[in-house]
């Protein structure tokens, strides 16, 4: 407690009762006394403020009243969720609670380390507590629901309690154990997979959740991310941020926000210090600009106790892996098929007397057959049946799509490239148009002011000295107050710190260091009466404003050149003599407007209109006509290292670059020229369009021209939006830059939505599918090689699984017709299906990117999944391994003198051979050298020795759980050159054309 009353009067203590009654009930207490107020934030999360005010009355006596707040985390969050008035008059309003929560609201609070320490003690920090994930015993749980693996379990049982029945406990447990081991080995796998992506996707939600918000902390504004706000911080809003806490209105302009996240109403609502002053995390500026003073944050905040009570289901499946889910559906349902034709065809022939034993007996024989028996034998033909499900069903295709997209998506943070929806990886990999921003994108976005002209006349060097007083003042409060960004003047040094947007950032630090413009003095010495926020549309923003206490009022406004131009009637000269805007130099004006876009500048106008108050009122509308012109500036914003060759990448992809920008059509063209998406020599009649005449186009006009227009200038939020559809109606995969609020639209339209991670606002990130994180054109490109990458892969595979999956069901279906056996047992197979599925997939899903992804033409929206060349690699491996396979199954026990173990032993390593052999050519679609790059992928490698490895193991050591026998030399051998003859077959077939439009027939997918 803290008093400097040394003898209190006797009413005050009658009031420290009241006190000591308080400090018994809070665990902290903080008391503010008439002289000194002592804020202190204490480690409690639990506390309450006493305020004791003395007035002297007209007995000269002092009379104390004191007031309790309760601000504790807990009363702060409710205030501001419930939008509660009462409660914060009796705080004494946003003022108070900001001196309560010992914030200054000029400077913030203080960027000690040890008093952001405390604030995170007693408030929380800025973060969510998740609902728990899916245990590893969920995603074991959900494999085994697979309907493949509940059928092989059964026929384990049954062979279990059979195999035991018939041949003891110690030996009959052989053929059922070994199933249910290779299953729980097969889930095992599954659920590892499963769980690794589920962690990826939490790590990629919370990257993404990690956005930087603006400060004011020890007078100075700053970037730090979301999670590091603290209660009592001031955070800037502008258009197009999310609030990144609970908070109260100290001030600003225009200030609208979106709460239908939070409520659920699509209509803006206006936030003002006296109409409503409170701010919820989690909704969006969507208008205006100002601060506001965080009262909760995290679990406290009603964002947080939302979040809550959701439990966010983090598998998302791709349009992929849905088309994927059809094709094994498809070829399912043919294994199905042929599984029942095999299971009539064996027990026809088992009960006809067609089958024997292994000392050449007749397994049934009627009337002497025993029950057992019979159990036995039907066991072992529905294992047979089985065992064609299981080799028919491809299950490894959806999760060699989520290895991949998961391997991709890591690979791809590294690349600058942040993914937030799975799909976007394979759709990117499909794009056959982008349209792209220009500023901050295709160029750095670090503007500078190059050149200033006033009237007519450019100024050179010393600007404020060549100006007449009375246009330079105009000239500065035209830049200092009509601004977002804010000027700081540490005392450590002379050097101003700037900070805003890069055009607002240039143009301020051209005023501070050739207007030698005083932000501070200006501020204090204006009355700031009404704001235009900036408009996309309109291209400009304003600002009323009158000295303090004067009887001038200006009016100046600051936005794209023509457009201001057009609202001039006038403009100043050097001396500071206003002359009328006639015709002829309205032209003149035009053309120097045309001359700085023509060397790639942004042109930006001030203008400005005085008036007189009457009668002590103000109009609040600003004036749009009569105005008087200040000047141009000439913003330069250098085009990006490494665009211009990007966009020759993409040229050569096949990929049509188009650049939608809200600079005039002059200076729109020379940087599109700059960068290479357009050719200074040729025809750019058809090639450059401005947002007007597009959107006036007719519809069948539009269509017609859509494919030419590679630069739209002067575009709205609509007319990009209208392109983009226009562009999907035509077939295209359209994926679109965008960094502003305004372009949320269009992102959510596009196929692939590519938010700036940097100077993006986070309406457009969440509305974006993949997050640039250096804002740079390269990187786009660089996202596309990887979409490429991966849609390739995902290819490579299919074509690896299917071969195995289509030699498989041939040959056991083969045999078991003719033979009534199937050399290769449900064991044999899951341990293939493992193997192939799993490492397969791992092992092409991490191909790296090349450059001759990038030399062919884009897949588009209708290409088949499964093309001519896919069918014609797979059925020439397919076909050569079942004809391997079948010679062996025949004659191979003549071949090698051997009996029917060794036999189907030689059968069971020659095919998982073939596999690994198999997995090179899988590599290289089209190319005739699957080696390339081989020894740069050290994880394929890896898993090729793996396999191998594993097979030794299973043939040489496993021999009652894997059914096999131990091969000599030769015969090991023997397998490897059989297998290994699958790389010249590979290389001789890709001389076969297949131009054809169905090759021999077959389906596309």
């Amino acid at each position: 407690m803290f008093l400097d009353k040394a003898k209190p009067h006797k009413r005050l203590k009658k009031s420290f009762q009241a006190i000591y009654f308080v400090v018994s009930l809070a665990k902290n207490v903080i008391i503010n006394n008439t002289q000194i107020i002592l804020p202190r934030l204490l480690q409690s999360p639990s506390y309450v403020v006493i305020d004791i005010h003395s007035n002297h009355n007209d007995d000269n006596e002092d009379d104390h009243h004191i007031s309790f707040f309760d601000i504790s985390p807990n009363a702060l969050s409710t205030l501001v969720r419930e939008k509660d008035f009462h409660s914060l008059s009796q705080y004494g309003g946003i003022k108070e609670v900001a001196a309560i929560l010992g914030t200054d609201r000029k400077v913030g609070i203080t960027t000690e380390e040890s008093e952001i320490t405390r604030r995170i003690d007693v408030f929380g920090s800025n973060t969510y507590t998740k609902p728990a994930g899916k245990s590893f015993l969920s995603f074991v749980f959900d494999a085994f629901k697979d309907t493949t693996i509940i059928i092989l379990l059964a026929c384990a049982v049954l062979s279990l309690g059979f195999g035991i029945k018939q041949h003891g406990p110690k030996e009959g447990w052989y053929d059922g154990g070994s199933i249910i081991v290779a299953i729980v080995l097969v889930v095992a796998v599954s659920a590892v997979s499963n769980v690794k992506q589920s962690r990826q996707f939490e790590k990629l939600s919370s990257q993404s959740s990690d956005i930087k918000v603006e400060v004011v902390r020890g007078g100075r504004r700053q970037p730090i991310s979301i999670f590091e706000v603290v209660v009592g911080d001031i955070v800037c809003l502008k258009i197009g941020d999310q609030i990144p806490a609970d908070g109260l209105f100290l001030d600003g302009h225009s200030l609208k926000v979106d709460e239908s996240s939070m409520t659920g109403e699509s209509e803006y609502v206006k936030v003002n210090e006296v109409g409503n002053p409170f701010l919820l995390s989690g909704t969006k500026v969507t208008d205006g600009y100002g601060h506001m003073l965080v009262t909760s944050v995290g679990m406290n905040t009603a964002w947080g106790m939302m979040m809550s009570l959701i439990n966010r289901d983090l598998d998302e499946q791709t349009p992929l892996q849905a088309r994927l889910n059809k094709l094994t559906s498809y070829i399912g349902k043919v294994g199905l098929l042929v599984a029942f034709l095999v299971l009539i065809a064996l027990t026809v022939r088992y009960f006809t007397g067609n089958t024997e034993d292994e000392h050449g007996n007749r397994e049934f024989t009627h009337g002497r057959t025993k029950a057992d028996d019979i159990t036995n034998a039907m066991v072992r033909i529905v294992a047979a049946a089985v065992t064609i499900v299981v080799v028919a069903i491809p299950e490894g295709l959806p999760l060699a799509v989520t290895l991949t997209l998961a391997y991709s998506m890591k690979r791809m943070m590294a690349d600058n490239a942040m993914v937030r929806k799975l799909s976007a990886c394979e759709t990117m990999g499909s794009a056959t148009t982008i349209c792209t921003d220009k500023t901050g994108t295709l160029t750095l976005n670090q503007m500078k002011v190059t050149e200033f002209w006033l009237g007519k006349e450019a100024m050179t060097d010393k600007t404020s000295q060549q100006i007449a007083p009375n246009v330079l003042e105009l000239l500065q409060e035209g830049v200092g107050l009509n601004t977002t960004g804010e000027v700081y003047r540490p005392l450590s040094t002379s050097t101003p710190e700037i900070s805003g947007s890069p055009t607002e950032s240039a143009i301020l630090s051209w005023a501070v260091f050739d207007l030698a413009m005083d932000v501070d003095e200006l501020k204090r010495s204006r009355d700031i009466l009404h704001v235009e926020a900036f408009n996309s549309e309109k291209k400009r923003s304003g600002v009323l404003a009158r000295r303090n206490s004067g009887e001038t009022v200006h009016a100046h406004w600051k936005g794209a050149a023509e457009m201001i131009l057009a609202m001039c009637s006038n403009y100043h000269v050097r001396c500071g003599r206003t002359t009328a805007m006639n015709d002829e130099a309205r032209v003149q004006f035009g053309m120097i407007i045309k001359d700085m876009a023509a060397k790639s500048l942004r042109c930006i106008a001030f203008a400005y209109k005085e008036d007189t108050v009457e009668s002590g009122e103000v109009t609040r509308k600003l004036e749009e006509t009569g105005l008087t012109l200040l000047g141009f500036v000439g913003l330069k914003d250098p085009c990006r290292p490494g665009v211009k060759s990007a966009v020759d990448s993409c040229r050569d992809a096949g990929v049509n670059i188009k650049m939608i920008t809200g600079d005039n059509v002059f200076t729109a063209k020379a940087i599109a020229i700059e960068c290479g998406i357009l050719q200074p020599y040729e025809d750019l009649n058809d090639a450059v369009v401005e947002g007007v005449t597009f959107r006036n186009y007719s519809d069948e006009e539009r269509m017609e021209k859509i494919s030419r227009i590679r630069v739209m200038a002067r575009s709205s939020p609509f007319d990009k939006l209208l392109m983009v559809q226009c562009l999907k109606q035509k077939g295209h995969v359209v994926a679109v830059t965008g960094d502003g609020t305004n372009d949320a639209p269009a992102l959510k339209e596009a196929d692939i939505g590519l938010a700036m991670g940097i100077q993006g606002t986070e309406v457009a990130k969440e509305s974006s599918d993949i997050v640039i994180l250096d804002d740079n054109f390269t990187s786009v490109v660089t996202v596309l090689k990887w979409g490429r990458c991966v849609y390739n892969n995902i290819q490579k595979f299919i074509q690896f699984q299917l071969t195995v999956n289509v030699a498989a069901l041939v040959i056991n279906f083969v045999a078991a017709i003719s033979s009534g056996e199937v050399p290769l047992t449900a064991v044999q197979l899951l341990w293939v299906n493992l193997i192939m599925d799993t490492l397969g997939a791992l092992a092409l899903a991490t191909e790296q990117p090349t450059n001759d992804l990038m030399t062919k033409q884009p897949v588009g929206r209708t290409a088949p999944l499964i093309t001519k060349v896919m069918w014609r690699n797979l059925i020439a491996q397919a076909a050569y391994q079942v004809i391997v396979l079948l010679i062996l199954q025949f004659k191979g026990s003549s071949i090698f003198g051997v009996n029917k173990q060794v036999k189907d032993t030689l059968i069971f390593n020659t095919f998982v051979l073939c596999q690994v052999f198999n997995e090179f050519n899988a590599r290289k679609l089209e190319k005739k050298n699957i080696f390339e790059g081989v020894l740069k992928n050290k994880l394929f490698l890896g898993i090729i020795g793996a396999t191998i490895v594993l097979q030794v193991v299973m043939v040489e050591f496993l021999k009652r759980f894997a059914n096999t026998e131990r091969l000599n030399w030769g015969q090991w051998s023997a397998c490897i050159l059989i297998a290994s003859l699958s790389w010249p077959i590979g290389w001789l077939v890709k001389f076969i054309p297949v131009s054809s439009k169905h090759f021999l027939g077959l389906p596309n997918y």
